[in-house]
């Protein structure tokens, strides 16, 4: 989050507690302040599957695809989307435990 988000989802916290704010409004600040999902390439994806030694049937099963799905991300024959290319970045950003 760039400084002046920070700063911007910090005064919508103050007055969240304050009573300013209803729960609502709050999470719905706090999901526009979610950074953007990266585009993953075939060559990140691989990458990702080498940082944990896992084969492409393992992974795929981490990550609830099929194994031709991962495979046509790995060639670049399809890219991943949605809740696919979420779970990438977590997996990338926190690591496996995170989806275990």
């Amino acid at each position: 989050m760039s400084r002046i988000l920070e700063e911007m989802h910090e005064t919508a916290r103050d007055l969240y507690e304050a009573g300013s704010f209803s729960k609502n409004q709050m999470q719905n600040f706090d999901v526009m302040c979610l950074p953007k999902v990266p585009n993953y390439s075939p060559e990140n994806i691989k990458h990702i599957r080498s940082l944990y030694d896992l084969s492409q049937k393992n992974l795929a099963f981490l990550l609830n695809v099929s194994l031709s799905t991962l495979q046509k991300w790995e060639t670049g024959a399809k890219k991943p989307a949605g809740a696919a290319r979420k779970l990438l970045n977590v997996l990338e950003s926190k690591g496996i435990s995170a989806l275990l």
